[in-house]
């Protein structure tokens, strides 16, 4: 049977779980971030959802030969 994943992302991927979990408890709190980096992603998500709802005009499906 194939493999998706070899040894070595297997290795990377275990080693990057352990540093998630641990890093937090052994790192001290980090200070709040500026309230205008807070307002980055949400501008983001509304960019997003306008792109999505708004229609582009596509060119009329009648080609004259």
């Amino acid at each position: 049977m194939m493999e998706v994943f070899g040894f070595k992302s297997k290795v990377f991927m275990v080693v990057l779980t352990i540093a998630i979990l641990v890093l937090p408890l052994v790192l001290p709190p980090l200070p709040p971030p500026p309230m205008i980096f807070m307002v980055v992603p949400v501008l983001i998500i509304l960019l997003l959802v306008i792109m999505a709802l708004t229609t582009k005009p596509f060119p009329d499906d009648d080609i004259k030969w």
